[in-house]
This record gives C-alpha cells, sequence and structure tokens, in this order.
C-alpha cells in the first residue's frame, strides 16, 4: 500500500509542480538538460505539463483503455515564452488534482500497471513531477529537496514496478541475474528508524519481491534518501559523492538497468 495517501498525492501534485515552477523561475528554459538528452529546460517543462493533462483525460473520461499520448513529442517546443508556461504549468496541475478529486480513489479507470483506479495516476504524477523537478532544478542552479515520505513512497512504487512480471515480458535478460543468495539492500543512512527506509530485493528467484527490511545483501546501496531516489531513477551515478555500493557492484547496476528498459518502455 502507498504510504502517501490519496488526498496527500492529489495535494502534492500540485504542490511539486509549484515547486517545479519556483526553481526554474528567471531561468534560460534553452538551457540542455543533462538528464534528459535532446531536451532543452522548456521541453522538460512542456513534458511534465502534457503528462499531467494526459493523465487527466484519462481519469476524466474514465478511459478504458490506452489514450494516446504526446508527452515526448516537443520538437515544437524549443522557444518558450515564460510566463506563458508558468501559467500553462499551474493550471495542468491544478486541473489534474481537481479531476482526481472528483473521480475519487475508486473510480476505475486505465493504468500502464496494475492498479486500475485513480490511486494509481495520483501517485505516479507526484512521484513523475518530483523526479523532473530535480532535472530542473540541475539545470537552473537550484537546490533539489525532496519529502522524505514522498521520496520513501517513490522509491516504494520503483520497487512495485520492479517486481511486476511485465519485466520479464520486456527485459527478458533480468532473468540472467536470478540466482540463490542473489539480492539488494538499499539503506537510506538520514532517516529516521520509524520510517523504516529501507528496502531488500530479492532476486533469488521469479516472481521477483521486494520488502522493507534490515538484512544482509549479495549488494548494499547506502545514501541519503534524495541520493539514493536519484540514482534509482538514473539521475546520478553510484557509487558517488552521495551513495556508496557496498558488495557486488555489478549486480546492483544490471538489475537497474533492467528494470530502468522496461520502466522506459512504459514511461
Amino acid at each position: 500500500m502507498p504510504i502517501l495517501s490519496f488526498d496527500r498525492c492529489c495535494a502534492e501534485v500540485v504542490a511539486q509542480t509549484d515547486l517545479l515552477r519556483s526553481a526554474v523561475a528567471g531561468a534560460d528554459l534553452t538551457a540542455p538538460v543533462p538528464t534528459c538528452p535532446g531536451w532543452n529546460l522548456g521541453q522538460l517543462l512542456r513534458h511534465v505539463g502534457a503528462a499531467h493533462r494526459w493523465v487527466e483525460e484519462v481519469v476524466r473520461t474514465r478511459a478504458s483503455e490506452p489514450v494516446e499520448e504526446r508527452i515526448n513529442d516537443l520538437a515544437d517546443y524549443t522557444d518558450e515564452d515564460a510566463a506563458v508556461l508558468d501559467a500553462w504549468l499551474a493550471d495542468g496541475a491544478a486541473r489534474l488534482a481537481e479531476t482526481l478529486r472528483e473521480a475519487g480513489p475508486d473510480a476505475r479507470v486505465w493504468t500502464v500497471a496494475p492498479g486500475g483506479t485513480p490511486v494509481f495516476w495520483a501517485r505516479r504524477m507526484v512521484h513523475e513531477t518530483a523526479v523532473h523537478r530535480s532535472d530542473a532544478a540541475l539545470v537552473a542552479g537550484a537546490q533539489f529537496d525532496v519529502d522524505g515520505e514522498v521520496a520513501v513512497d517513490a522509491l516504494d512504487e520503483w520497487m512495485d514496478f520492479g517486481a511486476l512480471e511485465q519485466v520479464f515480458e520486456e527485459s527478458p535478460s533480468i532473468r540472467e541475474l536470478l540466482g540463490p543468495g542473489r539480492s539488494l539492500h538499499l539503506h537510506a543512512t538520514d532517516a529516521p528508524p520509524e520510517a523504516g527506509a529501507e528496502w531488500l530485493v530479492d532476486l533469488s528467484g521469479e516472481p521477483i519481491t521486494w520488502r522493507r527490511a534490515h538484512e544482509k545483501a549479495a549488494a548494499a546501496v547506502r545514501g541519503p534518501l534524495s541520493g539514493l531516489l536519484l540514482t534509482i531513477y538514473g539521475r546520478k551515478p553510484a557509487p558517488g559523492a552521495e551513495v556508496e555500493i557496498l558488495g557486488d557492484a555489478e549486480l546492483f547496476h544490471a538489475w537497474l538497468d533492467r528494470v530502468s528498459f522496461w520502466l522506459r518502455g512504459e514511461g
């Protein structure tokens, strides 16, 4: 179960978007985004806003099958007007939050992974926006901080995705990683004990499973919550200034690459 409630996620969509807007205030929207090759900052913001509007349509129409999306079709958005884009971002986030609340957590809608309710989309858009906020902050020279509960839930969501059967269908080479004693342990070093910010990924066989636990593993990945989040999402290298890897680093990177491959196909 997500640790963020449905109502909290609806509010966080707007909150994360507001933080994103603040981070890029006065920034050069034509500057390239190193963590999203091929996009400039304006295109990154268009991607976020387009994702909000796409999900809003999915939920508002109670879609029962995939809805066409053009969230990565950004060729026409190389030279943005900052004021227009800022207002457009704010409006899209507000509309999405309103539509999610009107639908409620139990409505049936199409989702790209198991879930089938607005709960999936509310949670997904919180973390989509938060991670892209880190991309924007990097370009704008702004500080990136993330609420602890948001970061923990984002990592939980990633673990959920990495344990889906679809991973084996889309990235069958992940089976090469499975075997006795194969496991990963992620430990947030700056989280209080009550946060339970430790994850054990069991790669000993199919299905892949995960749990919150403090256990020995073939590879241990340690760092602050924000560092772990950005490492998992491919925004920061590991080992690096914030995150260290003890043990089988090759196993960790191979797992991350294969799960990321599937997520790129879905997102």
